[in-house]
């Protein structure tokens, strides 16, 4: 049955395991998908609204991966999949909180499946790059490149690489098409100066979008 909480409130956190565990049922699959992004350069935006969206990114992450990781290995068995996101392969001016959460769940998560590999439990990251969705309309980014859904990956086809990318127990998968993959191989190789300067030309809501 669906459950639902505000994943920036610790207590409503802790409340959602619990009522996990009141179902006395196994766990065999996680997937840890909260996110939110916030644009605009980081001397405008609200203080407040940048520690609520820690609270969701990581904070509320990981939390409930101490319980989930816990319960799977107890059980020597279970899967994992943490959703981060290209932009943890970048720095994100004009995104400046939302990339760092990013990164940071990226490395949380290969750092966690080294530590269950001796539970039998598989963690795997998965890194969307832009998506056709409402995310960017809610980071309040119209006025910028990623406002335009036109030239974004399908949900359903990022959704089926993190599915299957989890069920083959691969360490991580680039979420998108041919172009997004050439993204990530090319922020591999680009210096974070040149990385930032090109993220910023997409993100800052005074450049033509």
């Amino acid at each position: 049955m669906p459950l639902r909480a505000d994943l920036t409130d610790r207590n409503q956190v802790d409340g959602l395991w619990r009522q996990f565990e009141q179902m006395n049922r196994s766990l065999d699959v996680a997937v840890l998908n909260a996110g939110a992004s916030l644009g605009g350069a980081f001397i405008d935006t609200d203080l407040e609204d940048e520690l609520r969206l820690l609270a969701l990114n990581v904070t509320s992450q990981v939390i409930l991966a101490k319980h989930i990781a816990r319960a799977m290995a107890a059980r020597r068995s279970g899967r994992i999949l943490i959703t981060t996101s290209m932009s943890a392969t970048t720095p994100t001016p004009y995104e400046s909180i939302y990339g760092p959460t990013r990164a940071f769940m990226y490395s949380f998560a290969q750092g966690l499946r080294e530590e269950m590999r001796e539970h039998d439990v598989s963690v795997t990251a998965l890194l969307p790059g832009a998506t056709a969705t409402e995310f960017h309309d809610r980071a309040g980014m119209q006025k910028t490149k990623f406002g335009d859904n036109s030239w974004k990956n399908d949900p359903e086809l990022v959704a089926k690489l993190g599915v299957d990318a989890l069920f083959e127990g691969r360490d991580h998968v680039i979420g998108g098409d041919r172009r997004t993959r050439w993204s990530a191989f090319r922020n591999k190789l680009s210096p974070k100066q040149v990385k930032a300067r090109r993220f910023a030309r997409d993100s800052n809501p005074n450049e033509p979008a």
